[in-house]
């Protein structure tokens, strides 16, 4: 099969995947996102979401992984970079894997949703790749974000969410206070108030929202006016906190657990 090359660092499609790789707002413009690695385009593919285009760097066409992920493509969207083109656009740095470019999920607006996970003004994309794995592993797959934290599709969190991405709803909204007024459930906030329940002492077998907030200012006072109650998970030693993405991942599976023990009753 003869697959278009790319052979220039000035070719025009070459710049607006390197634009795609690293302006957020250039994403949201065109609607796309750039999904770096064999085993991310992988677990997209598998998901059943359709690949516009695959960029190959020429010399690794024939790697045993590429070449079952060409296999699997029209000829036309697949294009051969040749030598480290790709690498010096990529995210990763002197990458040699594949590159493939998707449409961003058109998802419904959640407000429908039963269980939801949502984040406001979370910056680090380790973290929201990590909530976004525990979410999808503590079976919630509804996941909302103030416009004001990390662009979730960015390459850093898509790669830190090792492919949850694929099997989630992403919501971005203007204003996340706004969203919860209007959730039907419970909402919950880990927060450090006198007022707080102990995590373990709450009954979370049926739906609920979680609310987890900035990495050095937490929560807003207008986010915590929303919520149904504080939430505080129990520390020994003298610890006063836990990173958001940790935290998070021990209240999902808190009510994960209890369900699966309700389920088994």
């Amino acid at each position: 099969m003869n697959h278009k090359i790319i052979q220039s660092a000035s070719n025009n499609e070459l710049k607006h995947l390197a634009r795609l790789i690293a302006q957020s707002h250039y994403r949201r413009q065109h609607q796309l996102a750039v999904l770096e690695g064999v085993h991310l385009i992988q677990t997209f593919m598998q998901a059943g979401h359709l690949i516009q285009t695959l960029y190959v760097p020429q010399l690794r066409e024939h790697n045993d992984e590429i070449a079952s992920l060409i296999a699997k493509l029209p000829v036309q969207k697949v294009v051969l970079v040749a030598e480290n083109l790709l690498g010096k656009i990529s995210d990763l740095a002197n990458s040699r894997e594949p590159v493939a470019v998707i449409a961003l999920p058109q998802n419904s607006d959640a407000a429908n949703a039963k269980d939801v996970v949502l984040l406001e003004r979370v910056q680090d994309p380790g973290n929201v790749g990590t909530i976004l794995r525990s979410a999808l592993a503590a079976g919630v797959e509804n996941i909302v974000l103030s416009k004001d934290s990390v662009d979730v599709w960015s390459p850093k969190v898509l790669r830190a969410a090792m492919g949850a991405h694929a099997y989630l709803s992403m919501h971005i909204v203007a204003d996340l206070a706004a969203w919860c007024v209007n959730y039907s459930y419970p909402l919950y906030a880990t927060a450090l108030s006198t007022s707080a329940t102990s995590l373990y002492t709450l009954n979370l077998t049926q739906p609920a929202g979680w609310l987890f907030g900035n990495e050095g200012s937490g929560l807003s006072a207008k986010i915590l006016q929303t919520v149904s109650r504080h939430v505080i998970i129990p520390m020994s030693g003298h610890t006063e906190s836990l990173n958001v993405a940790m935290a998070a991942t021990v209240c999902l599976f808190e009510q994960q657990r209890q369900r699966l023990q309700a389920d088994n009753k």
